[in-house]
C-alpha cells in the first residue's frame, strides 16, 4: 500500500482489486473481461472488487489499498505499460507483463523489430502516412495485403486490402484509431493463436472465420467463428508452434501469461502476427478455452494468473 493513502482509503483495502474498463477503443470488451474475471476470484473465496479507472483514475485505485491488482485492461492505458509503471511507483503487485513488455506489445511495428533483430518469423511491413506512396507500397508488400494501427488490439481499424485503390480509404480507417499506421505483408493461410501461462504453453486454437477475416464482430460477437480444439496440426508442428511462440513471448519480456497470433503459409511456414500481454478473457475468447481444453476450468485458470502476480519489471533488473 502507497504510503500516501489516507487513512479512510487504509479502511477500505481488498486483497484484489480487478482493474476493467478504462478508456481505450477495447473498453466495452474489458468490461466483459473484467466482470468474469472478479466473479470467478469471488466464486474462489477471493475477497476482491473490481475498479474502473474511468471513475476517479489512479486515486480512486489507491484509495481501495489492493494488495495486489488483477490487469484487465484490453488497449491503451492498461496494456500499453501505463499503468503497469503507475503500479510499480505505488509498490502495487500485478498479474501479467511488466512496464517494457507491455509497452513493446502494444506497439506492432516495434515488437516486429525486436522479432526480426532475433531472427523470428514475422511479416514485412511499411509504416504509412497520408503521403505514401499507395503503388510503392503495393509493389513492395503484394497484394491483397493488411492495413492496421499501431498501437490498437482486437482488430479494430484493420482492413484487408485488395487493390491499390482501397489503400488511402484503408489508411483513413486505421488512422480513426491510431497516429501510427502500418501494412503489413498478407499471409494467406491458416490462422493460430497460442496462450502462455507461465512456463508453458497451452494447446495451439485454429481459428476458422466464414468470412474469412477474424474482426472484431467474428472474435465478440458472431457465433459462427469456430475454434478448433484439437487445432489439427501433428505433434511435431504444434511442439515447434509452440515453442516459437514461447521464444516470441520471451523476446518482448512478457511474463505471467498472454497470447500469441500466428499466421500459416501454404508452405507450412509459421508467421508471427502480434502479441498480446492482456488477453481477453470473455465468453468467446481463446485463453479460457485452451485451458479448458487442458482440464482446467475458468475458476482456475483466473487463479493460475493470480498466482503469478509480482513486479514483473523490478524482477527483471534484480
Amino acid at each position: 500500500m502507497s504510503q500516501h493513502a489516507t487513512p479512510a482509503a487504509q479502511s477500505a483495502d481488498h486483497d484484489v482489486v480487478v482493474v476493467y474498463g478504462g478508456t481505450s477503443a477495447e473498453r466495452d470488451v474489458s468490461l466483459q473481461s473484467g466482470a468474469a474475471i472478479l466473479a470467478a476470484l469471488k466464486r474462489s473465496g477471493v475477497r476482491a472488487v473490481g475498479y474502473d479507472p474511468y471513475e476517479r483514475g489512479l486515486t480512486g485505485l489507491e484509495q481501495l489499498a489492493p494488495a495486489t491488482v488483477f490487469i484487465a485492461l484490453h488497449g491503451r492505458g492498461g496494456e500499453d505499460g501505463a499503468l503497469q509503471g503507475a503500479l510499480e511507483l505505488l509498490g502495487i503487485p500485478y498479474t501479467g507483463s511488466g512496464v517494457m513488455a507491455s509497452a513493446l506489445g502494444m506497439d506492432k511495428q516495434r515488437t516486429k523489430q525486436v522479432w526480426q533483430a532475433l531472427g523470428l518469423p514475422t511479416p514485412e511491413c511499411i509504416m504509412l502516412d497520408a503521403t505514401a506512396d499507395w503503388h510503392g507500397v503495393a509493389e513492395t508488400l503484394g497484394l491483397p495485403l493488411i492495413v492496421k494501427p499501431v498501437h490498437e488490439g482486437s482488430t479494430l481499424g484493420i482492413s484487408i486490402v485488395g487493390s491499390v485503390a482501397e489503400l488511402a480509404s484503408a489508411y483513413q480507417e486505421a488512422a480513426r484509431f491510431d497516429a501510427r499506421v502500418m501494412a503489413e505483408r498478407f499471409i494467406q493461410g491458416e490462422e493460430y493463436t497460442v496462450a502462455l501461462l507461465g512456463e508453458r504453453a497451452l494447446p495451439a486454437i485454429r481459428v476458422e472465420v466464414p468470412g474469412g477475416f477474424y474482426d472484431y464482430n467474428a472474435k465478440y460477437l458472431s457465433n459462427t467463428t469456430q475454434y478448433h480444439l484439437p487445432c489439427g496440426l501433428s505433434d511435431a508442428d504444434e511442439a515447434e508452434l509452440a515453442a516459437l511462440c514461447q521464444k516470441a513471448f520471451s523476446a518482448v519480456g512478457g511474463d505471467g501469461w498472454g497470447r500469441v497470433d500466428v499466421m500459416r503459409d501454404a508452405q507450412g511456414r509459421f508467421w508471427l502476427i502480434e502479441v498480446n500481454t492482456v488477453p481477453g478473457m470473455t465468453d468467446h475468447s481463446l485463453v479460457p478455452q485452451a485451458a479448458a481444453h487442458t482440464g482446467m476450468g475458468f475458476d482456475q485458470l483466473v487463479m493460475e494468473i493470480l498466482a503469478t502476480a509480482g513486479h514483473p519489471g523490478r524482477d527483471a533488473t534484480a
